[in-house]
């Protein structure tokens, strides 16, 4: 009895680990600042097995973050705080310059070429349970980053 019992909370902690690891985050940068700038972009791609939505991002290296997107309104690229990034099952979602992006505000010290920014990744799935994924975002100079985006 006590085995089937400690096979069951093995199979148990084993399936939990498999549906806690539905979530891969690859590519995560973040734009180097220049002087005495305050505010920048992080990027990274998100696969998922699941439909999650990204609902907000923490990180030591900044006072204030939120989740942004860049949209064309009377012809003109607005930047907006949303809420959350939808990710679709089997699908890459992309948070790049000129759209969905994560903002970094009021930065505690300039983010220079080379450095890892850590950021801490809240997911909820359509039943409202939260799943947290860290990454180490390398930052990367103005040249690196492919697409220019104009930051607050």
């Amino acid at each position: 009895m006590m085995m089937s019992f400690g096979v069951a909370g093995v199979l148990g902690i084993v399936m939990m680990s498999q549906a806690m690891a539905q979530i891969n985050v690859k590519n995560a940068w973040v734009r180097a600042t220049v002087g005495p700038q305050k505010t920048t972009g992080a990027f990274l791609q998100i696969e998922t097995k699941t439909e999650v939505s990204l609902v907000k991002v923490e990180s030591k290296a900044a006072g204030m973050i939120e989740i942004h997107e860049m949209q064309m309104d009377g012809g003109v690229m607005k930047m907006r705080e949303v809420d959350k990034v939808i990710c679709p099952a089997g699908k890459v979602t992309e948070l790049s310059p000129g759209g969905f992006h994560i903002m970094l505000m009021n930065l505690k010290k300039q983010a220079k070429e080379g450095d890892q920014i850590a950021l801490i990744l809240s997911f909820e799935d359509r039943q409202g349970k939260r799943q947290v994924v860290s990454v180490n975002a390398t930052v990367k100079s103005m040249a690196a980053s492919s697409t220019a985006m104009t930051m607050h």
